[in-house]
């Protein structure tokens, strides 16, 4: 019997077994695929008590994080949506000179620098030593830590304490969630705001984004998750904001319980969404193993007839959810031979599990493919409006897989 990584409770409801699958963010090089690559379970399940879902087995973070290879600043959507959160946030807390802004997971500088340039002090925590060095490369002060309470410790002690404390898609990342929540906790100023975005398990389910389930993803949030082990840390959410990033995610804005923040509707809100969706009952998660699988059996039938009409397909977007993908339809280099991406850190690599190579868009769109399945679809239009005329130029065509296969009409 498992315990619940939250509350402590007893786990006993599977939601879904996607069976054994690698780290999707631990891209071998080709002469480190095939059998060497090492598989783990990867099966959800769900706290009845507290509504936590969380991944079964709990690979090491060092495993996870030790050579990483998404660096945020590759997406140009999403060093814009960080833009906008750092204007925004300057002008609610009227931040300046004096104040202090922390971000847990800062990757590579892609959110502190935009505070940076308005003359606020930053400080980064990044576990994946080279992606700290490359946010201290750009004159971003970062330490290069996991963090908990003794991490939260060390930066007060330093004098530290943040009055804006941000974490952009970590909270799910965390093997430990009451250790990372009480170092949030411990360094958040008396009177300071907390930021939290994650993707919210009310979307992964009614659009079975099961491909956003892999190991480096602890947890499956929602608000009520959310507010139980925040509470347990005497810290308050009080405000809400749906983002559209990542599939649909919330911005969750929280203070010390004794702050004066006023809460407002948007919180109210969002609970009776959840209870509406069936998250609070439950209810939400029946059948979800079966639309997965319903997609599983669509895409074979899609690429079973690009082969008998003599169409090709390649890929696109290297992304953590499409090794998961990838893997649990068992899609291999005979079916998909390529996938390409943007970032450099990728590039010559392999999808582990299914040994795709991974190559630079140029080398993709020179094939003149009939079909590019976009594995990255939350980033779908930026690909879209990039290589859709090209596309156009031969014929061909972007498709989507999730939550159903579907041939893109040009719209770039």
């Amino acid at each position: 019997m498992e315990k619940c990584r939250s509350c402590g409770d007893d786990l006993d409801r599977t939601v879904i077994d996607l069976g054994l699958s690698p780290l999707a963010n631990n891209l071998p090089r080709p002469d480190e695929g095939g059998e060497r690559t090492p598989l783990y379970p990867l099966a959800v399940m769900v706290c009845l008590k507290c509504g936590l879902a969380q991944v079964e087995y709990d690979a090491d973070p060092v495993d996870l994080f030790e050579d990483y290879t998404y660096f945020s600043s590759w997406s140009e959507s999403w060093v814009e949506h960080a833009r906008e959160l750092a204007v925004s946030m300057t002008s609610r807390l009227e931040l300046g000179p004096r104040s202090q802004v922390v971000e847990i997971a800062s990757n590579d500088g892609y959110l502190l620098q935009h505070f940076q340039a308005k003359g606020i002090p930053v400080l980064g925590v990044e576990p994946a030593t080279n992606v700290a060095e490359a946010a201290q490369a750009k004159g971003i002060p970062t330490i290069s830590k996991f963090f908990g309470a003794d991490a939260a410790d060390e930066i007060v002690a330093s004098g530290v304490t943040a009055d804006l404390l941000v974490g952009n898609n970590v909270l799910a990342h965390v093997p430990d969630l009451n250790d990372f929540v009480e170092g949030l906790s411990i360094v958040l100023a008396p009177q300071g705001v907390l930021s939290v975005e994650f993707p919210h398990v009310l979307n992964l389910l009614e659009r079975v984004q099961f491909d956003t389930i892999y190991h480096e993803h602890f947890s499956y949030l929602s608000l009520e998750a959310v507010e139980h082990v925040f509470e347990r840390h005497g810290l308050r959410v009080f405000d809400i904001e749906d983002v559209s990033t990542h599939g649909g995610s919330l911005r969750v804005i929280a203070c010390h319980d004794e702050a004066r923040h006023e809460r407002t509707p948007a919180v109210r809100a969002v609970r009776d969404r959840e209870k509406k969706g069936g998250l609070l009952d439950r209810s939400a998660y029946l059948g979800f193993a079966e639309r997965a699988e319903h997609c599983r059996a669509m895409t074979d039938e899609f690429l079973t007839r690009c082969a008998e009409e003599g169409k090709t397909v390649a890929a696109y977007g290297a992304a953590a959810k499409g090794v998961t993908f990838l893997n649990y339809c068992s899609i291999g280099p005979s079916r998909i031979p390529v996938v390409a991406d943007i970032s450099t850190a990728k590039q010559g690599r392999l999808i582990p599990g299914v040994d795709i190579p991974i190559v630079d868009p140029e080398s993709l769109l020179g094939m003149k493919p009939d079909y590019v399945l976009i594995l990255a679809w939350n980033i779908a239009d930026e690909i879209r409006a990039k290589h859709e005329p090209q596309l156009r130029g031969w014929g061909g065509h972007f498709v989507v897989a999730i939550p159903e296969m579907q041939i893109l009409e040009y719209e770039f």
